[in-house]
């Protein structure tokens, strides 16, 4: 899959049929070439030209490395590596290894600034062609003013002609040929073709004595189309800016713990398990979880909540986010790419580089429009000269179809709104996996939220206990639930470590998934759990009804306890809502989309929950294993489902639904498996995901009108004879940077 915007080929190949050398090779075949990691190494060390060959050939033997060049006289070593076989840490080991110290130069971002060599090349040819040009253009207005001056000469304008088509335009012939030779056709095999007919049917009327010219054509053909990629650099480096953003998040250096000293390094050089000190105001340089110290943090560039994080011993701490007071030290877990932040990133940029269904159309189109348009070109001439016999206006109409007809703006339609609207979504704390998921998210009419740590905090706590012992049945239901991690059961055990309460040692502990649990204390059958359970297990809580219906009507969770089949009493669970539940349900209700709630609640209490937040539709009493076939069954039903979670147990039905949206928030698992992933945990970004979804592919159906109503409309005006070559010049440059510029205004969404 190749990208044309971030101008990057993802492959999937079999590695006992093909390897790296094989690919870049066709790529070659084609006529482009593979840019590869690059890095610059400072030496220390080296005296001689032998020490430099030592060293040279040190990088060179090693593989992963296609190309290692050291320069004695500035100590520096430049290196083309393969990143995937090997890393500049890698290479750094290489040097000191042949006897000599290396370190990383610090410097811009290799494809920034190859980007930015572009431009200023292109800016420069742009001028050059505008100098020379300029004189040409003045020419034809003096030649139809009626005035003859020196420019009106054929050979001045051949001299002031040649550096522009072929100084100027070489970067065409130059496209052209390499086009040509991979098998295809691309806009410069137009853009050659039209100006080289021009200008070459110029210089036979010089030789012939025919005073009749088209230099200036060719010329200004050339320079519109230069000022056209000028602006479409410029705004193509602009749309890649949410990641450099999130670059410039890193850390740059991290003081470390070692042999009981603090020493500060660079960040690429931090191990997993090394303990790291944070001062008050500084970033937090990797992921790892705090040992000694207390401290609140600002994480906002995370989860874009301003008010800063109490953290405290055993907490998780993010690198890249900020130290708002308190001095503390942490175990690093996680280094390198397989930090947070770094994941965030890879994550945006898979999604900027991925397409959407729609641009497979744009890619036939293109792959067959520079050979029709030639057919269609050759045809204008041979209509025309049969028509009037007149070989120049044949000539002009054939060269308006060439040069009105380049396919730039198709190419470009679909990946520059991608990466904005992708850019400006992750900018928001919401991160879209792919061009695809932005696709699909404007067709969802049927949004379905997991309840616990959905809708509701996830945190529960105990509300009423209802027995003659409150605390012996608190003490009986906390070390049965002592062993289980189901947030209800962390909450009844809380409530016993507040109210000091010393818990037994159990036995035989089962989680009976959707109904409860089993346990054995001093030889006691112990059951905690659900009407189900008890109706399961033949348990009579017919003296417990009333209280039941009652706490399921407020919307709490009856857990009812049991002991040698007999009920001692009943523990009243609630979950707080969310503060953005509400607002968020009546928002997407108001676009139009069908909600509903699953949950494994009994239906009392999940109705009840449900009406508070005005969800219509609700799935209740659901065993976890059962999310994903209640989601197919959904589908199978006509609609276009998003499933909206948090738990493991979420994962299956985020991935069987249309769009699955994990509350970042939650675990590691769903947000896997999810398409989208809510970094806030807010509700209301799913309403801003999808509303900026279907900005985003308004914004690619308006680019992609765009460029075919262009084409559309023009090549039949130049077959007509309607459009001059140097107004279809200035039409192909406007389009390009027309659409490009059209994805830009995504970057104003509100």
């Amino acid at each position: 899959m190749v990208n044309l915007l971030s101008e990057k080929a993802t492959v999937e190949y079999d590695e006992n049929i093909l390897d790296i050398e094989d690919i870049k090779k066709k790529v070659d075949d084609a006529g482009y070439s593979i840019l590869n990691d690059k890095v610059t190494l400072n030496i220390k060390g080296m005296s001689c030209a032998a020490c430099s060959t030592r060293v040279e050939k040190a990088l060179n033997k090693n593989e992963g490395v296609y190309n290692a060049k050291v320069n004695l006289v500035t100590n520096k070593a430049t290196i083309e590596y393969n990143g995937d076989e090997v890393t500049f840490k890698d290479l750094i080991k290489v040097v000191k290894n042949a006897g000599y110290d290396a370190y990383k130069e610090d410097g811009k971002d290799h494809e920034k600034k190859l980007r930015e060599d572009e431009v200023k090349k292109l800016k420069k040819l742009f001028i050059i062609s505008v100098i020379f040009s300029a004189p040409l253009l003045s020419s034809m207005f003096f030649h139809m003013a009626g005035f003859k001056t020196i420019l009106s000469n054929g050979y001045v304008q051949l001299i002031l002609a040649t550096p522009v088509q072929f100084f100027v335009g070489f970067r065409f012939y130059k496209g052209a040929y390499k086009s040509l030779k991979g098998g295809g056709a691309n806009m410069d095999v137009l853009v050659s073709l039209g100006t080289s007919a021009a200008y070459f049917y110029s210089i036979y009327n010089v030789i012939e004595g025919i005073n009749q010219f088209y230099f200036e054509s060719s010329a200004v053909i050339i320079t519109l189309v230069l000022l056209g990629k000028t602006f479409e650099a410029i705004a193509k480096g602009k749309t890649s800016e949410a990641i450099k953003k999130l670059m410039g998040l890193k850390a740059k250096t991290a003081r470390v713990l070692r042999d009981n000293e603090e020493i500060d390094i660079s960040i690429e050089d931090v191990l997993v398990g090394d303990i790291v000190i944070v001062r008050p105001g500084e970033k937090i340089p990797v992921d790892g979880l705090m040992i000694e110290g207390n401290s609140s943090v600002d994480e906002s560039m995370l989860t874009g909540e301003s008010i800063p994080v109490d953290k405290n011993v055993g907490d998780e701490v993010i690198g890249s986010t900020i130290n708002k007071h308190g001095t503390f030290k942490f175990k690093a877990t996680k280094v390198g790419k397989d930090t947070a932040l770094a994941q965030i990133i890879k994550l945006v940029e898979n999604a900027q580089e991925s397409k959407a269904p729609v641009q497979r159309l744009a890619d036939k189109i293109s792959g067959i429009f520079v050979p029709t348009v030639m057919v269609i070109s050759l045809l204008t001439f041979i209509i025309w000269y049969l028509v009037n016999g007149d070989i120049t206006y044949s000539l002009i109409n054939s060269v308006s179809v060439l040069v009105i007809a380049c396919p730039c703006a198709l190419g470009l339609a679909t990946p520059t709104a991608i990466m904005v609207g992708t850019g400006k979504a992750a900018e928001e704390g919401i991160l879209i996996k792919g061009g695809e998921h932005l696709e699909k998210s404007q067709n969802i009419d049927t949004i379905v939220f997991d309840k616990t740590g959905t809708i509701t905090e996830g945190e529960p706590k105990v509300t009423d206990i209802i027995a003659k012992d409150e605390r012996e049945v608190l003490k009986l239901a906390a070390s049965c639930e002592k062993n289980s991690e189901h947030p209800l059961g962390v909450s009844i055990v809380n409530e016993a470590k507040n109210r000091n309460i010393d818990l037994e040692e159990t036995n035989d502990f089962k989680a009976i998934p959707g109904h409860g649990i089993y346990a054995k204390i001093d030889n006691k059958d112990i059951y905690l759990g659900n009407r189900k359970l008890m109706k399961d297990k033949s348990i009579n809580i017919a003296n417990y009804d009333k209280d039941i219906l009652r706490l399921e009507h407020e919307g709490k969770t009856a857990m009812i306890l049991s002991i040698d089949k007999e009920v001692k009493g009943i523990i009243a669970v609630a979950d707080t809502l969310k503060k953005s539940s509400k607002n968020a349900i009546e928002k997407i209700k108001n676009m139009g989309l069908d909600v509903y709630m699953i949950t494994g609640d009994n239906e009392r209490t999940a109705n009840e929950i449900a009406r508070k937040v005005g969800i219509d539709h609700v799935i209740a009493e659901v065993l976890p294993e059962d999310k994903e076939s209640k989601i197919r069954k959904l589908k199978e039903s006509g609609k276009k489902v998003s499933m909206v979670g948090d738990g493991i147990n979420d994962a299956p039905a985020l991935v069987a639904s249309d769009i699955g949206f994990a509350i970042g928030t939650g675990t590691d698992v769903a947000i896997e498996a999810a398409d989208v992933t809510l970094m806030k945990g807010d509700l209301e970004d799913i309403v801003k995901a999808l509303d900026l979804s279907k900005k985003t592919m308004k914004t690619i159906k308006q680019n992609l009108f765009w460029a075919f109503g262009y084409n559309t409309a023009g090549i039949p005006l130049a077959f007509l004879g309607f459009l001059n070559p140097m107004i279809a010049g200035a039409a192909m440059a406007f389009s390009s940077v027309s659409v490009v510029t059209n994805s830009l205004r995504l970057k104003r969404y509100k």
